[in-house]
């Protein structure tokens, strides 16, 4: 556990969770305006394009969200570190964007895409950190008690 709260403090839980939070609530705004549906309206498979990315930013950020209120439960001692490693917690799938299609997009949405992305991909470097050590730390506990069998 110490390890696990040298790496994602407090404080760098509470940053990464607002980034979310302002992000997923940018996000929001835009694809909720219809302000790019009007510019595509010409281009059907733009127009598609655009409804399949606003669905993967929001799906990315809901895994962000969820994925760091989890450590936030641990932290807080409302979650048990072996029961943060159970399937449904980890942070989960994101599918990656289309860049060729994003490239069309106007510039506010390439960037709410690009930092979705950028975002996940931060967290997913620290949660496969994080179960490297928690793989790292059960094979120690398996080879204690193996030991302690042994004597």
């Amino acid at each position: 556990m110490a390890d696990r709260q040298s790496l994602l403090t407090p404080k760098l839980l509470d940053a990464f969770y607002t980034e979310s939070m302002v992000l997923a609530d940018e996000a929001r705004s835009y694809f909720e305006s219809g302000r790019f549906n009007q510019e595509a309206d010409h281009d059907s498979l733009l127009a598609v394009s655009f409804s399949c990315e606003s669905l993967k930013v929001t799906t990315r950020l809901m895994h962000c969200i969820a994925w760091l209120l989890n450590q936030k439960a641990v932290h807080s001692g409302e979650l048990s570190d072996g029961e943060l490693w159970h399937h449904d917690r980890a942070l989960g799938y994101a599918t990656g964007s289309d860049q060729l299609m994003v490239d069309r997009f106007p510039l506010e949405a390439r960037q709410i895409v690009m930092a979705s992305e950028e975002l996940f991909e931060r967290l997913q470097r620290i949660s496969d950190r994080l179960e490297r050590q928690h793989a790292d730390e059960s094979e120690v506990q398996n080879m204690f008690k193996r030991l302690e069998k042994s004597f």
